[in-house]
C-alpha cells in the first residue's frame, strides 16, 4: 500500500513538472507593435496585441504580423486629365498599417502573412494610385490647386474601402506636388497676381483718400480742442486768482488770531511758570528734607551694614577654614585611599610576579623532581640490591657483629647527645647554692648522665657493657689492644673507636662547661683514672 501511494506521488509529480515545462515553452508575450497569431486547435485564430498567451506546444502555431506603419511615396506613372481637360501629374505621400481591428487582421493575415513591408507597400501603392486617377477626372485643377485637404479626403475615402478589403488602415494622406505640362497652374498664379495687384492698388488709393480725410478730420478736431482747451485755462486762471484772494484773506484772519492766542496762550504759561516754579521750590525744599532723613537712615544702615558684614566676613572665614580643612582631610583621605589602592595593585602586580617565579620555580623543581625520581628509582633499585645482600649478610649476623655495629655508631650518639649543650653561648644561673659552679656542674653532668642511661638500655637489651669500652684506653687495652666484654665472647672492640668515644665525651663536656672552667675540667679528665 505505501509502494502505490508513492508511485502516485511521483506519478503526479511528473506529471506537474510536464505542465509547467510544456507552460513555459508555450508562454508567449506580444509587444504593442506586433500581432501574435495562434492557430491550430480552433476554428479561427487567436490574435494576441501587447498582451501575454499560452499556445499550445506541438499542436499550434505562432505568426507574427507587424503593426508598424508603412510610408508609401505615391506619384502617377504619365498625365492624367483633370475635370476641366488639363493633364497634371500628382505627387503624394501615404502613411498606412495593418489594422489592428480582428476582422481587418484576419483579412490581412490572409493576405500579407509572413511577407515584409515592401510587398504590402507595393500592393498598396497600385491601389492609391488608381484612387488618386479616379479622383483627379473628378475634379477641376484651380479646385484641387486651391483646396488640396479636399482632394486628399477625397482620395483617402476613395482608396479606403478597397484598403480595408485587404486588412491595411490609411493613417495620413498628403498632396505634395500637381504638375502640368502646358504652365496652367502658373498661369493661373499670373492672373491671380494681376488680381492681387489690381485689387491691391485699388486698395492702396482708397486707403490714402480715407488717410487724408482722417487728416482733415483730425486737424479740425485738433484746433478746435485747442481753442476749447485755451479757453478752459483762461477760466480756470481765473477761478484760482480768485480762489489764491480768497486762501490769502483767511490766511491773514487766521494768522491775527493766532498771534492773539499766542500773547494769551503767553500770558497762561507766564503764569503756570510762576506756578511751577514755587510749587518746584517748595518740591525742593521737602525734598531736601526727605534727602537728610534718608542719609540718616542711610548712616544707621551702613553702621548696621559694617557690623553684620563684619560678622558675616569672620562667620564666611571660619566657614572657609572648616571648608579648607574638611577639603584638606578629603584630599588626605583620597591620597591614601590611592596609595592603598596602588599599593594593592603592587601587591597584586608582586602577587601575580611572585605566582609567575612559583610557577617557573615549580616547574623547575618538577623537572628536577622528576631527574630527581629518575635518579632516586635507579638508587632505589641499587640500593634494594644492596640491602637485599645486606639482609642475607645480616641473617648471618650474630651478636657479636651487632655489637660492634652498635661500638662504630657509639662517637655519633655521644656527638648527638653533646650537641645542644655545645650550642650555649652564655649561661646565667640564678641561686645555684653555696657555690656559683654547681649550677654549672649540675648542667655540664647531665652529658655524663645521659650516656650512662644510654649505656645501661643498650646492656639490658643487648648485653653489651659500653662502660668496659669507654676504659678501653688503659693500660691493659693500650697493651692488649682489645677488651674482652662481658656476656658477648668472641667480641673484639677497636681501642680506635672507644678512644674517639671518650674524646667526643670530654669535647662535650668541656663545651659545655665556662672558659674559667674549661681548663680544669679537662686537666681533671686526662688526670682522671681511666682504670677505675
Amino acid at each position: 500500500m505505501p509502494f502505490e501511494v508513492s508511485s502516485a506521488l511521483i506519478v503526479g509529480l511528473i506529471i506537474a513538472i510536464a505542465v509547467i515545462i510544456l507552460f513555459c515553452i508555450g508562454y508567449v508575450k506580444a509587444p504593442p507593435d506586433m500581432a501574435y497569431i495562434i492557430s491550430g486547435l480552433r476554428k479561427k485564430p487567436r490574435y494576441v496585441m501587447g498582451k501575454a498567451s499560452v499556445k499550445v506546444p506541438f499542436f499550434e502555431r505562432l505568426d507574427k504580423v507587424s503593426l508598424k506603419l508603412i510610408p508609401i511615396d505615391v506619384k502617377t506613372s504619365n498625365a492624367v486629365p483633370t475635370a476641366d481637360y488639363i493633364n497634371i501629374n500628382v505627387d503624394a505621400t501615404v502613411n498606412i498599417k495593418i489594422s489592428n481591428q480582428p476582422e481587418k487582421l484576419h483579412l490581412a493575415a490572409e493576405n500579407f502573412l509572413n511577407k515584409n513591408s515592401d510587398y504590402i507597400a507595393s500592393v498598396a501603392r497600385e491601389v492609391l494610385e488608381g484612387n488618386v486617377r479616379e479622383i483627379v477626372g473628378k475634379m477641376r485643377l484651380e479646385e484641387m490647386v486651391s483646396d488640396r485637404q479636399k482632394f486628399a479626403n477625397l482620395v483617402k475615402e476613395n482608396a479606403e474601402p478597397d484598403l480595408a478589403a485587404m486588412g491595411l488602415d490609411i493613417i495620413s494622406f498628403n498632396v505634395q506636388n500637381f504638375v502640368d505640362g502646358n504652365d496652367v497652374i502658373e498661369n493661373l498664379g499670373i492672373d491671380n497676381i494681376v488680381k492681387i495687384k489690381k485689387a491691391a492698388a485699388i486698395a492702396r488709393a482708397e486707403s490714402e483718400r480715407d488717410i487724408k480725410v482722417a487728416q482733415a478730420a483730425a486737424d479740425k478736431e485738433s484746433n478746435d480742442a485747442a481753442v476749447a482747451a485755451q479757453t478752459e485755462i483762461a477760466k480756470k486762471q481765473n477761478e484760482l486768482d480768485i480762489k489764491k484772494s480768497e486762501l490769502q484773506r483767511d490766511a491773514d484772519t487766521k494768522r491775527a488770531m493766532a498771534d492773539a492766542a499766542y500773547e494769551i496762550q503767553k500770558e497762561e504759561q507766564r503764569k503756570v511758570i510762576e506756578i511751577t516754579t514755587a510749587n518746584a521750590n517748595i518740591a525742593k525744599q521737602e525734598r531736601e528734607i526727605e534727602l537728610k532723613q534718608k542719609e540718616v537712615a542711610v548712616r544707621e544702615q551702613a553702621l548696621d551694614a559694617q557690623v553684620k558684614k563684619q560678622a558675616e566676613a569672620e562667620r564666611y572665614a571660619a566657614q572657609q577654614r572648616a571648608d579648607a580643612e574638611l577639603y584638606q582631610r578629603q584630599k588626605d583621605a583620597e591620597a591614601r585611599k590611592f596609595e592603598a589602592e596602588r599599593a594593592a595593585e603592587a601587591r597584586k602586580a608582586q602577587a601575580e610576579a611572585d605566582k609567575y617565579a612559583k610557577e617557573q620555580e615549580a616547574a623547575g623543581i618538577r623537572a628536577v623532581g622528576e631527574a630527581e625520581a629518575k635518579a632516586i628509582e635507579a638508587k632505589g633499585i641499587a640500593e634494594a640490591e644492596a640491602m637485599e645482600k645486606k639482609a642475607e649478610a645480616y641473617a648471618k649476623y650474630n651478636k657479636a657483629a651487632v655489637a660492634e655495629m652498635l661500638i662504630k655508631v657509639l662517637p655519633d650518639i655521644a656527638g648527638k647527645i653533646a650537641e645542644p649543650l655545645s650550642a650555649i653561648d652564655k649561661v646565667t644561673i640564678i641561686g645555684g647554692g653555696e657555690s656559683s659552679n654547681g649550677g654549672v656542674n649540675s648542667v655540664a653532668g647531665n652529658v655524663p648522665v645521659v650516656m650512662a642511661k644510654v649505656f645501661e638500655s643498650m646492656k639490658e637489651t643487648t648485653g653489651i657493657d659500653l662502660a668496659e669500652i669507654v676504659k678501653a684506653d688503659t693500660y691493659d687495652a693500650k697493651v692488649n689492644r682489645n677488651v674482652n666484654l662481658t656476656g658477648l665472647e668472641g667480641v673484639t672492640v677497636n681501642v680506635d673507636d672507644s678512644k674517639k668515644v671518650t674524646e667526643t665525651i670530654v669535647k662535650t663536656i668541656v663545651a659545655t662547661e665556662p672558659e674559667e672552667k674549661a681548663s680544669n675540667v679537662e686537666d681533671d679528665i686526662d688526670t682522671e683514672d681511666m682504670d677505675d
